[in-house]
């Protein structure tokens, strides 16, 4: 007997648009822990102090100014390719390069060409974001964006797992020479999937010129009514979550006392797991929920799962709760990470649409930005368990954003909120 599987469940699965965004999720997610937690974790090992290993946070500025060369990238492109997909191939064969020129320095010696560089990878990573985001706004349908987000967060969460939880593992047993190399390689072998993705339709640019289009661009988003209580609220949103999670490695190796294979099992397995789970369900939820629920209870959820950790600073080093505290956040930050990406692409024009998300997502990773040396100052001042509480009052402001813009948002919000 033969057994028919529902069309809709069909489209889902056998769907080349939300299949190019998985491929390509998994390469946007690559270099980030690379070049924050398990760079992190190269130098806690070397021994580098609290302070600078803090300040390695500031390697992620190119996460937040993309915006300033995401305008070159929605005017350029090869025509053969297209626009999105050419910025990508040449983006994934700078990380190549970069990271390949990272694995062979020690940070006992070099801590700080290595910050150089690992600065350089964050930059062809953030380029990368760009094209890989304005390709997935262009290319989903209206009714695929919760779906597609989940997609991009779950191979966004694999590529994590790797690059962060995998490789400490790796590390602790083969060193972190070899285990960027293999990086490397994947980055490569990723570029694979960039080239052979479907095209997205790309709506022609009405400017003549580079300056014209990054000024239609930024005319476009601004003129909106309220639109600076709009931005406001991307900022703050994730606020809470990025300060509760900028120093998580160096809490459990140092503040715990946890080994790399502990923290690479329990800390990027499960919060692999959890997110994904998080993302998958906020996807589905998104399809029967209008985003402005979504977002606020969402939102809640993320910020009460952070006291778990301040309950954890207190007990001390358990692995069962350090896994389930870390299920909890990293499933709840999963929810709102679904419902924000979802809320941020039905805000652009697809004219400039690398452009106007380069913003968005610069805007909201502010906080896990810039956020790592005010944590290092805060938990050598009012230690560990406070600095969870004060992460959980963090995530209160963009709560309150949200509901501002229900009551007073611009006409264009309101409408994407309902």
């Amino acid at each position: 007997m033969v057994i028919k599987m529902p069309l809709s469940l069909q489209h889902l699965l056998m769907n080349k648009r939300l299949f190019a965004v998985l491929l390509l999720g998994f390469s946007s997610g690559l270099p980030l822990a690379l070049t924050s937690t398990t760079l992190q974790a190269w130098f806690t090992q070397a021994h580098i102090n609290l302070v600078t290993i803090g300040a390695l946070s500031l390697i992620g500025i190119p996460y937040t100014l993309k915006f300033l060369w995401s305008p070159f990238m929605d005017y350029y492109g090869l025509s053969k390719l297209g626009k999105r997909r050419t910025w990508i191939l040449l983006t994934q064969a700078g990380l190549v390069i970069t990271l390949l020129l990272l694995a062979q320095m020690d940070p006992s010696t070099e801590a700080m060409s290595m910050s150089w560089i690992a600065l350089t990878i964050a930059f062809f990573s953030a380029s990368q974001d760009i094209s890989i985001t304005a390709y997935q706004t262009d290319i989903l349908e209206e009714k695929e964006r919760g779906l597609g987000a989940a997609y991009y967060v779950f191979a966004y969460r694999v590529a994590l797992l790797l690059s962060g939880g995998i490789a400490l593992i790796f590390a602790d047993y083969f060193g972190f020479k070899l285990t960027y190399q293999i990086m490397a390689l994947l980055v490569f072998l990723s570029m694979i999937a960039a080239y052979v993705a479907p095209r997205a339709v790309e709506l022609p640019m009405r400017a003549t010129s580079l300056f014209q289009s990054t000024v239609d661009s930024v005319k476009d988003f601004f003129t909106r009514e309220k639109m600076v209580w709009l931005l406001l609220f991307i900022v703050f949103y994730k606020f809470g979550d990025a300060l509760a999670l900028s120093l998580m490695t160096n809490f459990l190796l140092q503040g715990l006392g946890f080994t790399l294979t502990e923290v690479g099992l329990a800390y990027k397995i499960v919060s692999f797991v959890a997110t994904i789970l998080g993302a998958f369900f906020g996807g589905i939820l998104l399809t029967k929920w209008n985003i402005y629920r979504a977002l606020l209870l969402f939102g809640l959820a993320q910020a009460f799962s952070n006291l778990l950790f301040a309950l954890l600073a207190i007990v001390g080093k358990h692995f069962v709760l350090m896994s389930f505290s870390i299920f909890i956040e990293n499933f709840c930050s999963g929810l709102s990470t679904a419902a924000l990406l979802a809320f941020m692409m039905s805000l652009c024009n697809h004219r400039y649409t690398a452009s106007q998300f380069a913003l968005l997502s610069a805007l909201a990773s502010l906080g896990r930005v810039f956020l790592g040396p005010l944590a290092a100052v805060l938990v050598q001042n009012i230690g560990w368990t406070s600095f969870y509480v004060v992460s959980f009052v963090a995530c209160f402001p963009g709560i309150i954003f949200l509901l501002f813009l229900k009551e007073k948002g611009s006409t264009h919000a309101h409408a994407t909120l309902y």
